[in-house]
C-alpha cells in the first residue's frame, strides 16, 4: 500500500511538472508549428522533434562537434535540445557584432539548473545581467583593474619563486607545483591565506568542484538542464541520480564560499588581519546584501583563479617539451636583456616581445575556456536575416576563433612568431578574445596575464624543459590531448625539467630565494 501511494505521488508530481513545462514550451511550440518571418541560422537537423540535437551532444565532445558544425554550416549556427535554443558563434567578426556592438541584448547569462543545484549560484560570471551582477562586477573591477595589479606583484614573485625552488628539488611533481602556485597566489591575494606546500585542502576542493562544474554546464551534459522539472522528482527515480551528485558537490562549493572568508573575519575580530581583498571589503560596516556581494566576489576570485592559470601554465610546459627551438629563442631574448644580475620581473615585459608572443601563442593554441561562458539573448534579435529568439543560449566558440585559418597561418602549429611583425615588434593581436567579450569579459584577465607571463619568463630563465628519455636514451613521446571540460587541461604527461647549464643563474636564484626557504605556499 505504501509503495502504491508513493508511485501515485510521484505520478502526480510528474504530471504537474509536465503541465508547467508545456506552458514554458508554449513559445517554442508556436514558433515551431507556425514558423517565424525570419529563419533560424543554419544548423544540424534535429534528431527528434522532441529532444532536437540532444543526442549529438550527450557524449561530452562538444568542442569537436562544434568544429564540424562550423565547417559545415558557417560561423553562426543554430541547434536545439528539447525547448532550449542554442546559437554557436565561431568567428571574431560575428562575436564582435553580437557580444560587443549588441551588448545590451547579449550581456546576460543562462544559468544551468545543474550548476544551481551544485551550489554555484555565487559565481559572478554566471549571474544574469542585473543589479546584483553590476554590484559584484564593480567590486571585481575595483581590485583587478590594470592600475591595481602592481599591488600584487610582490605576492606573485614570492609564490613563483617558491614554485621555482620546488621545480629544482622535485621536478617530477611539476603539475602539483603548478596547481599550488595558482591557488597560493589567489588565496593570498584574496584571503591572506597561506597554502600548505604539500597538497592543500582548498586546492583540492577547487580542482574537484570546478571539474564537476565543467561536466554539468555543457549543452546536453545533464538532462535536468533541458528538463528543469526533473529537479522536483526524488533521486531514487530513474534518470534522477543527479541529485546525489549535486548534493556532494554543494558540500565543496559551500566550503569554497564560506570557510576562507570566515577565517578572515575571525582574524579581523582578533585584530590580527593582514591586508587582503576580503579584509579591505569588510573593513567598513556593510549591509546584509553587500555582505553577500563581498562573499560572492571573493568566492568567484578563488574559484576562477585557482584553476584557469593552472591550465595555461600546464600548456606552457607541454609546449616547451615539444618545441625546444621556441624555448631556445625565448631564452636567448631573456638572457640578452636580463644578464646574470637579477631575475626577470614584470617591469621587463615591454622589452621582451618574443616572450610576449610566446604568452599569446599559449592562450591561442589551447584556449583555457574553449567555449567561454554562455551568454543569453534578452530579446528577439535578427542577425544577417536570421532569427535569434529571446532566451537563447549564445555560445562563443573560442576554440574555433583560435583556429581561424584566414587570420592564423597553419593554426594547429605552435608558432609564437605569428605575433611578431617583420620589424621585430608585436602585432596588434593581443588574443584578448580568449578572455571573453563585451561587458562579460573576464575582469581578472590582467591579474591572470601578469601571473602567467612572469611564471613563463622565470621558468625559462632558470630551467630547460625537454622530453624525458628512456634507459636507452630515446625520447619518450609526450602524451597528447586535453580534457573536455569547461576549463580544459592537458592530459597527464611527463617531461624533463633541469637547471640550465650556466651555474651563475642558479647561484643567483638560490641567493634571491634563500629568504623564502621557510615560506609556506
Amino acid at each position: 500500500m505504501f509503495l502504491l501511494s508513493t508511485w501515485v505521488l510521484a505520478l502526480d508530481v510528474f504530471v504537474l511538472c509536465l503541465f508547467l513545462t508545456i506552458i514554458k514550451w508554449k513559445r517554442f511550440l508556436v514558433t515551431t508549428l507556425f514558423g517565424y518571418q525570419h529563419p533560424y541560422p543554419p544548423g544540424p537537423p534535429s534528431r527528434s522533434w522532441i529532444w532536437g540535437n540532444y543526442a549529438d551532444l550527450s557524449a561530452g565532445n562538444q568542442v569537436n562537434v562544434y568544429a564540424e558544425w562550423f565547417k559545415q554550416y558557417g560561423d553562426v549556427v543554430h541547434f536545439r535540445t528539447f525547448n532550449e535554443h542554442f546559437i554557436l558563434v565561431s568567428s571574431r567578426e560575428a562575436a564582435t557584432e553580437i557580444f560587443e556592438k549588441r551588448s545590451n541584448n547579449y550581456s546576460s547569462r543562462t544559468f544551468p539548473k545543474m550548476a544551481e543545484l551544485m551550489g554555484w549560484h555565487f559565481l559572478t560570471g554566471f549571474k544574469p545581467y542585473g543589479e546584483r551582477w553590476r554590484a559584484e562586477r564593480r567590486l571585481l573591477q575595483q581590485h583587478f583593474k590594470p592600475e591595481a595589479i602592481p599591488r600584487y606583484f610582490e605576492i606573485m614573485e614570492q609564490k613563483i619563486n617558491v614554485m621555482l625552488r620546488q621545480l629544482l628539488t622535485d621536478p617530477d611533481r611539476f603539475r602539483d607545483h603548478i596547481r599550488n602556485l595558482s591557488g597560493a597566489i589567489i588565496m593570498s591575494t584574496v584571503y591572506d591565506y597561506e597554502l600548505s606546500p604539500h597538497g592543500d585542502a582548498y586546492v583540492k576542493i577547487a580542482e574537484e568542484s570546478l571539474e564537476r562544474l565543467g561536466e554539468a554546464t555543457f549543452a546536453g551534459a545533464m538532462l535536468v538542464n533541458s528538463l528543469p522539472f526533473l529537479r522536483h522528482l526524488p533521486g531514487w527515480l530513474p534518470g534522477c541520480g543527479f541529485h546525489r551528485y549535486a548534493q556532494n558537490t554543494k558540500v565543496m562549493t559551500d566550503q569554497m564560499l564560506n570557510d576562507p572568508l570566515t577565517l578572515v573575519e575571525k582574524r579581523m575580530a582578533s585584530g590580527i588581519a593582514h591586508p587582503c581583498i576580503a579584509a579591505e571589503l569588510l573593513v567598513n560596516p556593510v549591509s546584509p546584501i553587500q555582505y553577500i556581494d563581498i562573499k560572492n566576489v571573493c568566492g568567484t576570485s578563488y574559484a576562477a583563479g585557482a584553476d584557469t592559470t593552472v591550465s595555461a601554465t600546464s600548456t606552457f610546459f607541454y609546449a616547451m617539451a615539444n618545441h625546444y627551438d621556441v624555448q631556445l629563442k625565448a631564452q636567448a631574448e631573456i638572457d640578452d636583456l636580463i644578464g646574470r644580475d637579477r631575475l626577470p620581473c614584470l617591469e621587463d615585459r615591454a622589452a621582451l616581445p618574443y616572450a610576449e608572443a610566446l604568452y599569446r601563442e599559449i592562450l591561442r593554441w589551447q584556449p583555457v575556456v574553449p567555449l567561454s561562458i554562455f551568454h543569453a539573448s534578452r530579446d528577439d534579435d535578427i542577425y544577417k536575416g536570421y532569427y535569434i529568439p529571446k532566451g537563447a543560449t549564445v555560445i562563443p566558440n573560442i576554440r574555433a576563433m583560435s583556429r581561424d585559418s584566414t587570420r592564423y597561418v597553419d593554426p594547429e602549429s605552435f608558432n609564437p612568431s605569428r605575433f611578431i611583425k617583420d620589424n621585430g615588434t608585436l602585432n596588434d593581436d593581443d588574443v584578448n578574445y580568449t578572455f571573453g567579450f563585451g561587458r562579460r569579459i573576464c575582469p581578472g584577465r590582467h591579474f591572470a596575464s601578469a601571473t602567467l607571463w612572469l611564471s613563463i619568463v622565470r621558468v625559462l630563465y632558470l630551467f630547460d624543459i625537454r622530453r624525458k628519455k628512456d634507459v636507452f636514451g630515446n625520447e619518450i613521446p609526450v602524451n597528447s590531448g586535453y580534457t573536455p571540460s569547461l576549463v580544459t587541461h592537458p592530459l597527464p604527461f611527463e617531461c624533463s625539467i633541469t637547471p640550465r647549464s650556466h651555474s651563475a643563474h642558479m647561484m643567483l636564484f638560490e641567493a634571491i630565494t634563500e629568504k623564502f626557504s621557510d615560506f609556506k605556499m
